[in-house]
């Protein structure tokens, strides 16, 4: 038996949807539309970030309060 030779095979990555949708952004959104869609976004999932802490502080205080010595 004779062996294949073994062909190189190059393939272009997938883009992501990610990817996707930023490309649709530039198209579709000027410079300064973006920058304020990105800034308040930041500014939503800082204020999910700041409204977690309130919950574990709330809930190590209560613990705190319950506990008996």
């Amino acid at each position: 038996m004779q062996a294949v030779p073994a062909r190189h095979v190059s393939a272009n990555p997938i883009p992501s949807v990610t990817g996707a949708l930023r490309a649709m952004e530039s198209i579709i959104l000027g410079a300064g539309q973006r920058t304020a869609r990105r800034n308040a976004w930041t500014a939503v999932l800082e204020d999910r970030r700041r409204a977690k802490d309130r919950v574990d502080a709330q809930h190590v205080l209560e613990a705190v309060a319950t506990r008996t010595s």
